[in-house]
Order: C-alpha cells, then structure tokens, then sequence
C-alpha cells in the first residue's frame, strides 16, 4: 500500500519530470528562433561597416543619402541583404500598374533578365524603372555573394559596400506571395527569386536587391518582385560556384559582377 508521503514524493518526481521537458522544449524553441532571427539578419548589412553577424539580407543606404543603417537583426550566422532609412520622397508612381516589365541587367558574367509585374508591386517596379532610366545602377558592383545559410548575390549599391543607396525609401509590397511562414518563422525563397533588401525595418526598402540562386529560407519580410530568366539564373549559379573571396561564405564574390548597364521596359 502506497502511503501519503509516498504519493507527494511520486507526484514531486512527475512535476520535477514535466518542469524538466518544458525547459527542453522551451530551449529548442529558442535555438530554433534563433536561427531563424541569425538568416534574418543575414539578409542586412550593417551600417557603416557592414558587419555580417548572421544571415541577414540588408541594404544600408536609405538614411537620408547614403548613410548605412544598422543590422536590422545581427545574430550569429550570415547576415542578410538591407538598405538604410531615407527621409526624401520616393519617385512618382508612372508605371502602367496592369503591366508586366522587365529588367535587364548586361554584366560581365552575362545577360541577366528578370520579370516584374507591376500589378503586384507597382512601388518597386516603379522605383526600379525610375532608377534605370537614370542610369543609376550602370557601372555598379554586386558586392555581396552568400554561400552559407542563404543563398544569394547582392547588388543595387553605388558604393559598392553595402552602405549606398537612392535616397528615398519603398514600401513592402507582395509578402504573402510566398506563402504562410511556417513554424520556424520563414518561407521559402525559390530559386531565381528577386526580392528588396531592408534594414530590418518594414518600409525601408531602396536600391538593394538579392538574386537567389538556391533555395532560401527566410522570414517573409523581404519584397519579392521578380523572377530571374534561365540564362540569368545559370549566370549567378556560376558566380557562386566560384565562391566569395578569400574562401569566406559572406562577402564579395572571388568573381567580381558588374552591371555595366540596367534597362527596364514595358513587355
């Protein structure tokens, strides 16, 4: 027969059990959010110096001119594409908001063609044609290749470092495109997506955009707004092949991209 004290100290055993397997599970949330927040800032570079905490996607050239914000989410992986804050109007809208555009970028490596429907995000095709038409991404650097964590090559900075920018910012647009983030907090970037870099910030959007040249996961903050042609698509795969300088994971490609000239026009 089981006595009173018997029974507390079986019932102070099975709490203690159950305290010590929420603590588990509590800990693998967290490692789990973690990784998550460490892509996400993979995806921003941060301001000044562009330090890659994590895996963050940033660009750091929206404030005011050019002045780089800071890593909207520094964690310890690869940081992620980000542009900077901005305090001047972004351009009048004068895409036609029903039509298809494309952008094509002439590099070095070759022909890069990407597909944007101003339906879905008219802000930024918008931004991007205004920009072409001034010539403001020809004889610009893709300053940053990811091999690790997440899969992209950045460009869109004037400055080449991370920390440029147009002057003005966009909003997010289209960020359900890629479905509910699962419980991790992130989505999949396909493959041959373009999406805008921020700070970390909604609405901070500028000249910064990513090419995907591998599946990606990362949190759905992150405007995508076109998808890369084949050819183009092959062009970036062979630039990452070749990896980032000095045998990092993050930084400038060890092959150098420059956009000797942007175009966007109406299909």
């Amino acid at each position: 027969m089981v006595t009173s004290d018997q029974r507390r100290r079986q019932l102070a055993r099975e709490k203690y059990a159950r305290q010590q397997q929420r603590r588990e599970e509590n800990r693998l949330k967290a490692k789990r959010r973690n990784t998550v927040i460490a892509a996400a800032l993979a995806v921003v570079l941060a301001a000044g110096g562009a330090v890659y905490a994590s895996v963050a996607l940033t660009d750091d050239s929206s404030k005011g001119s050019a002045d780089a914000a800071g890593d909207p989410t520094g964690t310890p992986s690869t940081p992620a594409p980000t542009e900077s804050e901005s305090a001047s109007p972004e351009p009048k809208l004068t895409v036609d908001q029903k039509a298809t555009y494309a952008m094509a970028l002439s590099t070095n490596e070759g022909e890069v063609t990407i597909t944007m429907d101003a339906a879905k995000t008219p802000h930024t095709v918008n931004s991007f044609k205004h920009l072409a038409d001034k010539k403001y991404f020809d004889g610009t650097k893709c300053h940053r290749l990811t091999t690790q964590g997440i899969y992209v090559l950045q460009c869109g900075d004037p400055k080449g470092d991370g920390t440029g920018g147009p002057g003005y910012t966009i909003p997010d647009e289209n960020l359900t495109a890629l479905g509910k983030a699962g419980a991790d907090g992130t989505v999949t970037f396909p493959a041959g997506t373009v999406a805008m870099a921020n700070t970390g910030q909604p609405g901070t959007g500028g000249s910064q955009f990513f090419l995907v040249y591998k599946d990606t996961k990362l949190p759905p903050s992150y405007t995508p707004f076109g998808k890369i042609d084949a050819a183009g698509l092959k062009a970036v795969q062979d630039v990452a092949a070749a990896g980032v300088e000095g045998g990092a994971t993050d930084g400038a490609p060890k092959k150098p991209v420059t956009i000797a000239k942007a175009t966007v026009t109406k299909k």
